[in-house]
């Protein structure tokens, strides 16, 4: 079966991007593309349209840049602080994910939200200190965001004093289980 040319008007994932001219299959373009407005049929006169498509995707590519590059500005310049549950012993009761790093950052942002499949973590944080986390925020800018973690871990007479049930009062017996017979 033979394939049908299309020029995209807008990005399609794993497809392209726009103003690209790519191979479809037919019911592809015929049910889903053309009539959603998607792209259209390769012809003479839609051969025209394509360096307004062109410029219309320059600019678009162009301002996206423009806005990574502030951004990753000022994500650089955050210095962020987060506390991570742990006990006595340093051991972390939790851990910071993306999802929690991305929701600092858009308190921090004044309301900015960075999606956290963004966010480059190789594993969760677990461990209290200093870490630089990287941030792509377009295929050619890279931020850096200074993360420090405190710990929030309970001091050891603080500790002690809530292990330690209370003294039952003198004299204090609990009553027998009831048995149930048959």
């Amino acid at each position: 079966m033979a394939n049908t040319q299309v020029i995209l008007t807008e990005p399609i994932a794993g497809l392209g991007a726009e103003a690209d001219v790519v191979k479809v299959k037919p019911g592809f373009a015929r049910n889903f593309l053309i009539p959603r407005g998607k792209a259209f049929e390769v012809t003479p006169a839609t051969m025209k349209k394509l360096n307004s498509l062109k410029t219309k995707r320059a600019e678009r590519e162009a301002r996206e840049l423009n806005e990574a590059e502030e951004l990753a500005r000022r994500i650089n310049k955050l210095k962020v602080t987060m506390t991570l549950e742990t006990g006595e012993t340093g051991k972390a009761f939790g851990s910071i994910t993306a999802k929690d790093i991305a929701e600092k950052l858009k308190g921090d942002l004044g309301g900015l939200e960075i999606e956290r499949h963004r966010i480059v973590l190789e594993r969760p944080i677990k461990d209290s200190g200093a870490h630089e986390i990287e941030i792509k925020l377009h295929h050619d800018v890279v931020a850096k965001l200074n993360l420090n973690v405190k710990s929030s871990g309970k001091t050891e007479g603080a500790a002690a004093a809530e292990e330690a049930p209370e003294a039952e009062p003198e004299g204090f017996r609990s009553k027998a289980k009831a048995r149930h017979s048959k």
